[in-house]
């Protein structure tokens, strides 16, 4: 008698969806691996108040005051002075480079006008490009600055009393005065994109060939393995270039994102980024056997770039091996790029060594990408 529910032919179903999960290893990595991998990150990898933060001193004089001005900065684990005694035009190009956090600028005749009872002043220089990232080391600052120089002074019981009347701090928020998030969300948003779409459609594309068994005919062509990739990978770059073009006018549009720097100098970025990117995705296809594990494992490579670029979350604000993960994604380096080339007006010289790693990838992914196409499809 067929009945509506057979605990036998249940039994039956359960044993042969767990035999082809089994087999899918991909899917099944997938369901182990990404929540172990989301639960290390949130849970050891994130952190909204960075600390230790590079900086440079530009201080001409390094008189006691000085000293105590920075020890005590450093105390609050904010700091952490990488520059000592640079001058203004130093500390100038390790901001726009990225080098640094903060640079602070100590006057000459500091130690005099506090010993005459003038109001000195200190000049601190944020990269504002990130607000999230500097507030906390921002907000901190004067009161501390002021009580390290009361306490040298010895008047540290009236430090509560007399810290805003003794020293004048100026800060000023360079790239992004008003602290506005856009200024920092949407150029991040051009590499996030770019590489969602670019890694997972040229991951689909040749596993799509496979699948619909459309990959014999390419193998009888009298084309090369570099051919075949060249061929398949080159249509993207248009595509690339066209997401590019609608996400840089809307940022103007919508959100009036400044962009001080190269035109040129960015496209030469994206073109970097997006070669990167599809050959990626090459090698990817080369690993799947179907569209949905292809769609997989372009994800598998996506989640840890949203959070460990600094596209999310400051990026010093992360422990050091995160950092160091972090750097071995393309999108960490194209998110500096893209940053110091719009809102700071960064040239060639400030941005020569981010372009350089953004073309190592795209060496060691097109030696990847090519080893393993002979290795699987000959």
């Amino acid at each position: 008698m067929n009945t509506v529910l057979s605990l036998r032919r249940l039994r039956a179903m359960l044993v042969k969806e767990f035999i082809q999960m089994r087999r899918d290893r991909v899917t099944f990595a997938m369901m182990l691996i990404v929540p172990l991998m989301l639960l290390v990150l949130f849970g050891y990898a994130i952190n909204t108040d960075p600390k230790h933060l590079p900086a440079a001193l530009v201080a001409p004089t390094q008189d006691r005051y000085s000293r105590a001005i920075v020890t005590a900065l450093e105390t609050t684990g904010y700091y952490h002075f990488t520059h000592v005694g640079v001058s203004a035009a130093e500390g100038e190009a390790l901001l726009a480079r990225g080098d640094v956090s903060f640079v602070v600028t100590i006057p000459s005749d500091f130690d005099r006008r506090v010993d005459r009872g003038d109001a000195p002043t200190l000049l601190i220089e944020a990269d504002a490009t990130d607000p999230s990232a500097s507030s906390g080391a921002i907000s901190t600052l004067g009161t501390v600055a002021a009580q390290a120089l009361l306490h040298e002074q010895g008047t540290e019981a009236q430090a509560a009393l007399a810290a805003t009347s003794q020293l004048q701090v100026i800060v000023h928020a360079r790239y992004n005065p008003e602290g506005i998030t856009q200024y920092n969300i949407v150029p991040g948003l051009l590499g996030v994109i770019l590489q969602m779409t670019m890694v997972m459609m040229t991951s689909m594309a040749l596993t799509r060939e496979t699948e619909r068994g459309t990959m014999e005919n390419l193998l009888a062509l009298p084309a090369s393995p570099l051919e075949i990739m060249l061929g398949k990978v080159l249509p993207f770059l248009a595509v690339g270039a066209v997401q590019m073009t609608v996400i840089l006018v809307a940022a103007k549009v919508l959100f009036a994102v400044p962009f001080v720097g190269s035109l040129v100098l960015l496209m030469s970025g994206v073109l970097v980024f997006v070669l990167a990117l599809v050959l990626l995705g090459y090698t990817i296809s080369t690993l799947a056997r179907t569209q949905m594990q292809a769609m997989q494992l372009a994800f598998f490579f996506f989640l840890p770039s949203m959070l460990l670029s600094g596209f999310m979350f400051p990026y010093r604000g992360m422990p050091g091996w995160a950092q160091v993960l972090g750097e071995a994604l393309p999108l960490t380096h194209f998110l500096r790029l893209v940053r110091a080339v719009m809102l700071k007006g960064a040239g060639l010289a400030d941005v020569q060594s981010t372009l350089a790693a953004l073309a190592a990838f795209v060496v060691v992914f097109a030696l990847l990408a090519l080893s393993r196409f002979r290795r699987t499809l000959d």
